[in-house]
């Protein structure tokens, strides 16, 4: 009697916001309150940097792949267009995970996607450094990327349902983590790379005895790069798996009807941060006894709970599981968002998947016309990709305005690219870069934390993992086209790149304004 009274209590608390909702959503709003109340505490700060690791590896591999495709290709021998090859296996690695790992944190939960998408990426990432031949690094660069291609979907769902409503400004600044993989993955192939690698630009297996070379003796410093980045991803699994113990969503838990684990998991994070969880089973089940009926428009528990789950059939259990995409589509509304969001990542996978596969070794190059060696090229990533760091605090910092951040962000990210085809000396070749990548950093920032915010919980992994998928998707042409490009003109990459990312721009001026707010689910 006394947790009915509670019940009906917490339902006159929040008055109209419980006003057509489903009981699911009710226990949404609730648990919303309970995480709240709690407050960021250690669980919270190490959810944040745990997640933070994924979103270090997201770019630590791929820039990888930028740094070592000229050694790879001076000891394999392979040409131009061929580059994009690897790119492309990447990116289909990267399509794969995105889409797999998102429909999967939504169905077999959130915790499976926190640990395996590293361990994958780690097994493959190792391999990979002891390839002998351009088929096996093809083949390795796309496993790895099955991995990888997780890690955004997985790690933002994660990192939202856990932070308080007033810390979602944590959100864009997870993506600080990215720059920091960036430029620590141009600092340790600057460390190797120079040193260890060939003189000779022609591989050994294209021409006769006796004719200076590129063999796989000279050649160890990409390597090196590949060994080392292995080791950095299997020492965040541990991380992940074995020094910190992940609790599976309370969200996630509720859609599936396992009130009681939600329950348990809200108390295990209260004693992780010495606090106390006001949140009890029997509140759940006196809301449940004083309502009635779901909303029309709202679902709750897909699949039942208890005994339920048994008596479905395998096609009503498929069934069951496509329903939870109808609120994607469940008003015009909803739909021309999630349209646009599905346009937004295409094109901005569009634009930093070829600025981030080309703009090596179109620095290489530009950094060879320009008189700069081996190492000063390899020192200027350093510098040039360090104003990543800044560029997410900047949008951090206006993350309240989220129309103003991704506008802005967006439209200056493509007209560096299109500046960069003007660098002449070693000033502007660094100071123009550095720039593109501040504004990429703002708005990728921005657009990842705002993201899940736009979704409902149900669906959250599943939304993500699918707007990063058409992203992937897009990434995978991206690099082919780029290949084709940087046979005929440098420079045409970059016009290439910065048209794609004002098309971001453009799309992002007829999102519904009220996408843009913060959701309380």
């Amino acid at each position: 009697m006394v947790d009915a009274e509670a019940a009906k209590a917490s339902e006159t608390a929040m008055g109209s916001e419980f006003d057509g909702l489903s009981l699911y959503e009710k226990k949404v709003l609730l648990v919303n309150r309970e995480i709240d109340a709690q407050g960021m505490g250690r669980y919270q700060w190490s959810v944040f940097f745990t997640c933070g690791a994924g979103y270090l590896l997201d770019l630590l591999w791929a820039q990888a792949f930028g740094l070592v495709v000229t050694p790879m290709q001076n000891e394999f021998g392979f040409g131009d267009e061929d580059l994009g090859t690897i790119f492309m296996a990447f990116s289909v690695g990267l399509t794969a995970g995105a889409f797999l790992w998102g429909i999967l944190v939504d169905t077999i939960g959130r915790s499976a996607g926190f640990n395996y998408t590293v361990l994958i990426s780690s097994i493959f990432g190792v391999w990979l450094g002891g390839s002998s031949n351009y088929r096996t690094v093809v083949v390795l660069t796309a496993l790895t990327g099955i991995g990888i291609g997780g890690n955004i979907p997985v790690d933002t769902t994660i990192c939202l349902e856990c932070l308080p409503q007033n810390r979602r400004w944590l959100l864009p600044t997870l993506s600080i983590f990215q720059p920091i993989g960036v430029v620590a993955c141009s600092a340790i192939a600057y460390a190797f790379i120079p040193k260890n690698s060939c003189v000779s630009e022609v591989a050994c297996s294209t021409v006769g005895a006796g004719v200076q070379c590129c063999s796989r003796e000279d050649n160890w410093g990409w390597r090196y790069l590949m060994f080392t980045i292995g080791g950095i991803t299997i020492a965040v699994f541990i991380l992940r798996s074995l020094l910190f113990t992940f609790q599976e969503s309370p969200k996630y838990l509720l859609y599936r009807g396992r009130d009681e684990e939600a329950i348990n998991v809200l108390q295990y994070i209260a004693r992780f941060n010495k606090r106390e969880c006001s949140l009890t089973l029997e509140t759940f089940n006196a809301l449940s006894s004083n309502t009635s009926h779901y909303s029309a428009h709202n679902s709750g528990p897909l699949l039942g709970t208890g005994s339920d789950k048994k008596d479905l059939s395998m096609v009503e259990m498929i069934g069951a599981e496509l329903a939870r995409f109808k609120p994607l589509f469940s008003s015009f509304a909803m739909a021309r968002l999630v349209i646009l969001v599905w346009v937004i990542y295409a094109f901005d996978y569009w634009g930093f998947t070829i600025a981030g596969s080309f703009l090596p070794t179109i620095l290489a190059r530009k950094g060879r016309d320009l008189g700069l060696g081996l190492h000063e090229t390899y020192r200027s990533y350093i510098y040039i990709y360090s104003f990543g760091i800044p560029g997410v605090l900047a949008g951090s910092l206006i993350y309240g305005r989220r129309r103003t951040a991704l506008l802005l962000s967006s439209a200056l990210f493509g007209a560096c690219l299109f500046a960069f085809t003007l660098v002449s000396d070693q000033a502007s070749y660094i100071a123009i870069n550095g720039l593109v990548y501040f504004f990429q950093s703002m708005f990728n920032g921005v657009l990842y934390g705002w993201t899940p915010e736009a979704f409902p919980a149900q669906v959250r992994g599943s939304a993500c993992g699918i707007s990063s998928f058409f992203g992937r998707l897009v990434g995978i042409v991206a690099p082919i086209a780029g290949s084709h490009m940087l046979a005929h003109s440098l420079n045409g990459v970059l016009y290439l790149a910065g048209a794609g990312v004002w098309v971001c721009t453009a799309a992002i001026l007829l999102l519904p304004k009220k996408s843009l707010q913060g959701q309380n689910h």
